[in-house]
């Protein structure tokens, strides 16, 4: 496709799709299920582990995720943002880091190459914090015409 007539902001949104996500970061650990199709069939595959960089470049952003895997044998794994074949994202916890990308990590074994977990409060973020289901208080109006 030529772009003769489209303007910059054009080219580069092309790609771009709404993907529903939650806000991620480096040093998080998140579950990314994506869709693997065999033959005719198509199922979902989960892929655990630590964010360790992430590329923002319009159309063309991508995320890196590295695993221990069997054997202690790190897997990582590039998947582009805006793919088509990412289901899901979920975050399993945050991580407390200083670096924008962990490339680190590959050097480091065992417990070293852990990522240190950050406190949420509950003030700062409410997504982390258990919904807990409402309960009438004795002697509001409600738990009294539910009593009658």
């Amino acid at each position: 496709m030529k772009a003769k007539n489209l303007t910059k902001e054009t080219i580069n949104a092309l790609g771009i799709r709404k993907v529903d996500y939650p806000d991620f970061e480096i040093g998080d650990t998140i579950i990314v299920s994506t869709k693997i199709v065999e033959g005719g069939k198509e199922r979902i595959q989960a892929f655990q582990g630590d964010v360790i960089a992430i590329h923002k470049k319009g159309a063309s952003s991508t995320f890196m995720v590295r695993k221990i895997g069997a054997n202690a044998i790190s897997v990582e794994r590039i998947f582009p943002f805006y793919s088509p074949r990412i289901a899901s994202i979920k975050i399993i916890k945050k991580g407390k880091v200083r670096r924008a990308k962990l490339f680190y990590l590959r050097d480091r074994v065992g417990r070293a190459a852990k990522i240190q977990e950050k406190l949420v409060k509950k003030s700062d973020n409410q997504e982390f914090v258990e919904q807990v289901p409402f309960v009438a208080e004795v002697g509001t109006a409600e738990s009294v015409a539910e009593i009658k």
